[in-house]
């Protein structure tokens, strides 16, 4: 039997990196979506076995119909809304409906350990729907997704922009401890496929479990360093404050503030101290891309995509690949 699987938030990069990988293997995926406008929606429109389904999370109604008759489930909640709110509705739909198994992007509460950690608003969200879907008893597992390589960009937004410089080199300013190791994962390249690995392993094996998504393990002056390696130009950590010079969503710069504290003041480990990166992930998905291979191969098509222009200044106007 062919099952059907529901995705919600399916325009982000961990739910659309998961609509395509399923769909070529042959499942029924029903793609959630708020519009059919955007480039990633019109992609996922062109795939066989893909329907999308758009509505709003908080249309209870919608939810009913998007989860009844599936089999798995993948749900990822952001910002928009009320996100504990259309968190639980998610989940007493799929456990109406029957979901056999329900993977949830899930994120830590650092408050929660008693050290003086700052618990960040975006996260702190996600971990009180996890514990709501434990609660309920769906079988169900939690993937906390590590840094995208992919949120790397030249453009001035805050915390993972790299700072083109005159003379060609690039600056990262982050919060984040020069020598500590962070969580990294392709999310484009690397999400769908370790999620179908566990739908294929079923709830049997991972129903509970917490699995940390990331690949590699990197110090910022790591990163840089593959990075460099990966572009071919200087790429130079600072350890900074997060500097916000364009206009950012509401509640984000409350969610940047968090990072500067937990990371920056407290140097605390990003996923708190329960989760391990990367070895349960490489025992799920080996065929990951690297942030060298990102920065190689990605991210000078992303930056050209974007509008950026430096990675053609040694090539006559003309990007010729890798």
């Amino acid at each position: 039997m062919t099952k059907t699987l529901v995705i919600v938030n399916s325009t982000g990069r961990q739910g659309a990196s998961l609509a395509r990988v399923a769909s070529a293997v042959g499942f029924n995926v029903r793609a959630q979506v708020r519009s059919l406008e955007g480039l990633v929606a019109q992609e996922l429109s062109m795939l066989p076995n893909v329907k999308l389904h758009v509505g709003e999370l908080d249309d209870r109604a919608f939810i009913h119909d998007l989860f009844a008759g599936a089999h798995i489930a993948f749900v990822n909640t952001v910002s928009w809304g009320d996100q504990v709110s259309i968190g639980r509705s998610l989940a007493d739909a799929a456990l109406r409906a029957k979901i056999q198994h329900y993977i949830y992007s899930s994120m830590p509460d650092h408050s929660i350990y008693g050290r003086g950690w700052p618990g960040l608003p975006w996260w702190a969200g996600k971990f009180t729907v996890e514990n709501y879907v434990r609660q309920i008893g769906i079988p169900s597992t939690f993937v906390y997704a590590g840094i995208y390589n992919n949120n790397f960009t030249s453009l001035p937004y805050p915390l993972f922009c790299l700072e083109l410089q005159s003379d060609g080199s690039f600056v990262w300013q982050a919060p984040f401890h020069p020598d500590i190791p962070l969580p990294w994962l392709d999310a484009e390249h690397d999400v769908g496929p370790a999620l179908l690995q566990i739908f294929k392993d079923g709830p049997r094996k991972w129903a509970g479990h917490r699995i940390a998504l990331a690949f590699e393990m990197l110090t910022p002056r790591e990163v840089c360093k593959a990075f460099a390696r990966g572009i071919g130009r200087k790429v130079r950590y600072i350890c900074g404050p997060t500097q916000v010079t364009v206009q950012i969503p509401a509640g984000y710069r409350e969610q940047l503030q968090g990072i500067d504290l937990l990371f920056g003041k407290h140097k605390a480990p990003y996923f708190g101290p329960e989760l391990n990166a990367p070895d349960e992930a490489l025992s799920i998905w080996e065929g990951y891309r690297g942030i060298e291979e990102y920065a190689r191969e990605v991210f000078p098509l992303e930056e050209q995509a974007n509008g950026q222009t430096w990675m053609l200044e040694d090539n006559d106007g003309k990007w010729t690949g890798c």
